[in-house]
C-alpha cells in the first residue's frame, strides 16, 4: 500500500518483547510442568512464547520462522488471540489475503472484542478497498474502555477515510486521535495537509511543527513544508525545503513530483 513514510499508524504488530527467561525456555522442547501448574497452563505459556518469537521473526524479516513459531503457537494454544491475529499480519504481509482474512476472523471469534485485532483486521480491509467494513472494526476497536491506544484505531480510521477522500470525516478522527494523545505523530501530518488545503496555512504550519518535534524530516513532511512556504510567499523558505528534499530523499516520489512541476 502507498503511503509509507508518514503513515507509521498502519504498523501495528504486538509490541512486546521477549525476555531471556522465556527465550531460555522456549528452547526446550519439553520444559518440565511446574509443581500445581496444569498442562493446558503450560500449553498456554509456551504457545505465548512462540507467538512472542514470531513476532521477533517478523521484525527482524524472517518470514518462514515467524510463519513457523506462529502455527506452532496455534498447535498449542488454538484459540491464541494474540497468535492469530500476528498470522493475519503475516499473511497480509504475504499477501496470502485469504489466509489473512480467515486469521483476523479466527482472533475475533476468539476474543470479539479484542482491540488489537479490531484495529488489524480494519486496517487490512481499508487495504483491500473494503473502507466502510475497515472503519467498523476501528471504531469498534476504541469502544473498548481498556483499550490504551485508541488514538492508533483513530488514526487508522482517518486515514481509512482520506483514501475514499472523505476529509470531514478523516479530520474528525484525526482530532479524536489528537484529543487521546496530543503526541500522535501520525495523525499531525495529515491535519497539516488537511488545514492546508483549507487556505489556512498557518495552522497548517503548526501541525509541522509539532510532528517535528518528535522525529525527522521525511519527504511528506518536506512536500508540505513547500506548499505552506508557498502559500505564505516565503520564497526563502521554499526554496530550503526544496533543497532538503532533493538532496536528503532523491528518489522519492516527492521529489519527483518537485522536479516535474506537480507538487
Amino acid at each position: 500500500m502507498p503511503k509509507s513514510d508518514g503513515q507509521t499508524a498502519r504498523v501495528c504488530l504486538l509490541a512486546s518483547l521477549l525476555l531471556p527467561s522465556l527465550l531460555l525456555s522456549a528452547c526446550h522442547s519439553g520444559p518440565p510442568i511446574p509443581p500445581g501448574s496444569s498442562r493446558a497452563e503450560e500449553r498456554k505459556k509456551m504457545a505465548s512464547i512462540d507467538t512472542q518469537l514470531g513476532i521477533e521473526y517478523m521484525r527482524e524479516g524472517n518470514n518462514a520462522l515467524a510463519l513457523k513459531r506462529l502455527q506452532k503457537a496455534l498447535s498449542l494454544e488454538p484459540n491464541s488471540v494474540d497468535a492469530h491475529n500476528t498470522l493475519g499480519l503475516l499473511y497480509s504481509q504475504l499477501r496470502e489475503y485469504d489466509l489473512a482474512e480467515s486469521s483476523f476472523k479466527s482472533a475475533l471469534r476468539a476474543e470479539p472484542g479484542n482491540s488489537f485485532a479490531l484495529n488489524n483486521y480494519g486496517q487490512f480491509l481499508c487495504q483491500q478497498q473494503r473502507h466502510a467494513e475497515g472503519q467498523k472494526n476501528f471504531l469498534a476497536a476504541v469502544k473498548n474502555p481498556l483499550y490504551d491506544t485508541p488514538e492508533v484505531a483513530y488514526t487508522n480510521a482517518g486515514l481509512c477515510a482520506l483514501d475514499v477522500k472523505d476529509t470531514t470525516a478523516a479530520e474528525g478522527y484525526f482530532r479524536a486521535a489528537l484529543s487521546s494523545n496530543p503526541d500522535m505523530r501520525a495523525a499531525l501530518l495529515p491535519m497539516g495537509q488537511i488545514s492546508l488545503d483549507r487556505q489556512d496555512p498557518i495552522e497548517a504550519s503548526r501541525y509541522l511543527a509539532r510532528y517535528l518535534r518528535f522525529g525527522p524530516q521525511v519527504p511528506r513532511s518536506l512536500a508540505l513544508g513547500i506548499r505552506i512556504e508557498r502559500q505564505l510567499n516565503h520564497p526563502d523558505k521554499v526554496a530550503s525545503y526544496e533543497l532538503m528534499l532533493r538532496n536528503q530523499f532523491p528518489d522519492s516520489r516527492e521529489t519527483g513530483q518537485l522536479l516535474r512541476g506537480e507538487l
